[in-house]
């Protein structure tokens, strides 16, 4: 009797041991499908990100960051607020510091200031130039 419950609890014990194993294995093989199906979608990731920014002329690569598409879209928005404000500055300084390009236009001497005899005494003195 002593011997039959040594085979049975042997045999319980082998049972188990490869059930464990059979487990092992299937964490194994699972394992291998999660690390399969990780470097898919940052494949797919990096794909999406590379299309974001082909679409995005002007958009800085390195403002772009994720690891997923989430965290890709959100960058995009901040990334697109952030090249708005440069640009407002770029354009506000380039408009403060702008120079007029060439002479400026002549502009007739202004003669309102000018009493009626100052005005007669002008308008002689140019007749007499021409």
């Amino acid at each position: 009797m002593a011997e039959e419950t040594r085979d049975t609890e042997t045999q319980d014990k082998d049972n188990l041991q490869a059930r464990i194993t059979q487990l092992e294995q299937g964490i194994a093989s699972k394992d291998g499908e999660l690390t399969a199906a990780k470097q898919l979608l940052s494949g797919a990731v990096a794909k999406y990100r590379a299309a974001v920014l082909a679409s995005v002329p002007g958009m800085p690569e390195e403002l772009v960051k994720g690891e997923s598409i989430d965290e890709i879209d959100a960058s995009l928005e901040q990334a697109r607020g952030i090249v708005s404000k440069v640009r407002q500055q770029l354009e506000a300084e380039a408009e403060a510091n702008k120079v007029p390009t060439g002479a400026p236009p002549r502009m007739p001497q202004d003669l309102s200031a000018l009493s009626p005899a100052e005005k007669i005494a002008y308008a002689l003195k140019k007749s007499l130039r021409m």
